[in-house]
């Protein structure tokens, strides 16, 4: 599938490799029908207030349809943006999203009493009230949590306006979805055999890694180029999103943004700044690497392009999807019987949504609801990137399809804390598969080269991200206006921090910072980084403490949300709340490094 040069319609991919999204709504009318019974129920919902100290049961009930609510809201608005995600082009799913984020405000509104009401009571009575009725006590972290918080919470009617302007507040992350996945065009380059071929968000990456260095330079001035001509706008919809996370984090009482970013998860600031300060201590490494590199690829001048091809030639075989599965179901034999058969059943069920068709959402994600089946959106390619995609997006899956078998739906969910290392894990478990199976040196130097580009990519790169984006709202807290200027300036000076200077820096990577999405979720990509430390810690106790390392493993993927994320990942036996984790992984990159330059 991956020699396809031109970008396919998705009426010409085989059903086999489409999720089986019909299974949430098989007559889209039923869609139609939650839309309006869920609002419904949410207007109903307000003759619960007033009456939430009367009693345990009443308490209780209101809990209950609370969840009722959110469960169908969920399905309406998870189905709405997969359907666009299908093909960002179709104005009816275009159209349904909308409705749906109109519909969750709406329910925001009106459901936004109960937790100030709720704080009017007091803690002594509602304890009580868990003490009594044991239905209630499923509902004792949720209690614990708005109490902790209680500080941060308003008052009723200003929680009613805050819900009402959730709308809009979401609107700079759909302007840029707009953007960057129905509008923008790279146009199209001659690849290694002279074919011409479409530059798309999913083979921007495979371009990159091209051995051609000529493709890789056009890959890399055609996406920058297309960037470049949308830089105000751009900017303009970043400068405003982040001054929506400013403004609400104010008006909830908070020191800064990052202090109510990190405050839903009960994350201290330290875990967020002792990431920076570790990796920034740990930069010449990168700047070791970065002179192998060089070396390696015998090259006058590095630049930002050469920074992805693999530094060892390997064949340019395909590897097909069915194969991609095998290598994945071979890695994961540590997780266990358990996790196979479900892993398996996953694959064969209609979970995935494997290839790329115009007007797809780019990129890789797992989603669905608490009651559906997990999704995962691919953008298969073929390469072994991809595989280590699809391990990583089931990885989360295999979270979800755990804690939905043994949570309510109030703790259904994840923190992207503790998602990123169920994710993350299975991707340093197939690493070390391939690693420990490689055929000679030659394969050795290649899997070394994809593991150390994995540090680099997920604990390097996205802590460089977290750095951006703590520097972005303090810039904006302190009164700066975030122009296409300033953010090209000052993503360009951290990044020749981060690679150092035996990398030449083309005036194109300085707008890298216009096409990262998750940009538009602050304060979220620091978790991939020590996400991926947790799991090499993770994945190392699976490989060598026997079953009570899998049976504290799979325990961790049934927790949910239970309790908070750092709590959650001691049950599988690392604590995040110490450096260790991350000094670990800093050793273990260094090792890398090490065996690398020894076979060169």
């Amino acid at each position: 599938m991956g020699n396809n040069k031109k970008t396919r319609q998705r009426s010409e991919i085989a059903q086999e490799y489409k999720w089986k999204i019909e299974a949430m709504y098989d007559d889209e009318a039923k869609w139609d029908e939650d839309s309006v019974m869920v609002l419904k129920m949410a207007e109903s919902f307000t003759d619960f207030s007033g009456k939430l100290g009367e009693s345990a049961d009443v308490l209780l009930s209101a809990f209950e349809k609370r969840d009722e609510i959110w469960l169908v809201a969920e399905r309406i608005f998870v189905y709405a943006r997969m359907k666009r995600d299908e093909d960002n082009r179709i104005s009816r799913y275009q159209a349904m999203c909308d409705k749906s984020h109109a519909l969750i405000a709406k329910i925001s509104a009106n459901t936004s009493f109960f937790t100030p009401e709720l704080l009017e009571v007091s803690e002594e009575k509602i304890r009580g009230f868990l003490r009594e009725n044991k239905s209630l006590q499923k509902y004792t972290f949720v209690v614990d949590e708005l109490f902790r918080l209680k500080d941060h919470v308003l008052t009723k009617q200003e929680e009613n306006i805050l819900a009402q302007f959730s709308e809009l507040t979401s609107a700079t992350n759909d302007i840029f979805s707009m953007i960057n996945n129905a509008d923008i065009k790279f146009g199209t380059i001659l690849d290694e055999d002279g074919d011409e071929v479409e530059v798309t968000h999913g083979r921007y990456i495979g371009l990159m890694e091209s051995s051609d260095r000529r493709v890789r330079k056009e890959a890399f001035e055609h996406m920058y180029a297309a960037y470049e001509k949308q830089k105000n706008t751009l900017a303009t919809t970043y400068n405003y999103n982040t001054k929506s996370d400013i403004v609400t984090a104010r008006i909830r009482k908070y020191e800064s943004s990052i202090k109510c970013a990190l405050a839903g998860d009960n994350i201290p600031l330290s875990v967020y700044d002792n990431l920076i300060d570790i990796v920034n201590k740990n930069l010449p490494l990168m700047y070791r690497y970065v002179e192998i590199r060089k070396k390696m690829l015998n090259l006058d001048e590095l630049h930002m392009y050469d920074m992805y091809t693999p530094l060892v030639e390997m064949p340019k075989e395909e590897i097909p999807y069915e194969k991609a599965l095998e290598m994945i179901r071979e890695a994961l034999i540590p997780m266990g019987e358990d996790y196979l058969e479900r892993m398996n059943n996953g694959f064969a069920s209609g979970w995935v949504d494997v290839y790329e068709n115009e007007g797809k959402t780019s990129g890789a994600y797992s989603f669905g609801t608490y009651d559906s089946m997990p999704y995962i959106l691919l953008n298969y390619n073929g390469r072994l990137k991809d595989v280590f995609t699809v391990i990583h997006e089931m990885g989360h899956s295999m979270h979800s399809n755990y804690t939905r078998e043994f949570q309510p739906f109030v703790y259904g969910g994840h923190s992207i804390f503790t998602a990123e290392v169920a994710s993350t894990v299975n991707e340093s478990l197939l690493m070390k598969h391939l690693l420990k199976n490689a055929q000679n040196d030659e394969v050795k130097k290649y899997i070394l080269n994809l593991y150390i580009e994995e540090f680099r990519t997920t604990l390097f790169r996205q802590t460089m991200f977290a750095e951006f984006e703590k520097m972005t709202h303090e810039a904006v807290e302190q009164g700066e206006v975030l122009t296409a200027e300033w953010l090209s300036e000052e993503y360009g000076k951290l990044n020749q921090k981060y690679f150092g200077e035996n990398v030449v820096y083309d005036p194109e990577i300085k707008m890298e910072w216009a096409r990262i999405p998750h940009f538009y979720n602050a304060f979220y990509v620091y978790k991939y980084a020590t996400g991926y430390s947790a799991a090499a810690a993770l994945s190392e106790l699976i490989l060598t403490g026997g079953e009570k390392a899998q049976e504290d493993y799979i325990t961790f993927l049934k927790s949910g949300e239970s309790d908070y994320p750092i709590n959650l990942l001691k049950l599988a036996g690392v604590d995040m709340s110490e450096t260790a984790p991350i000094e670990k992984a800093m050793e273990t990159f260094a090792s890398l490094i090490d065996q690398l330059e020894a076979l060169i």
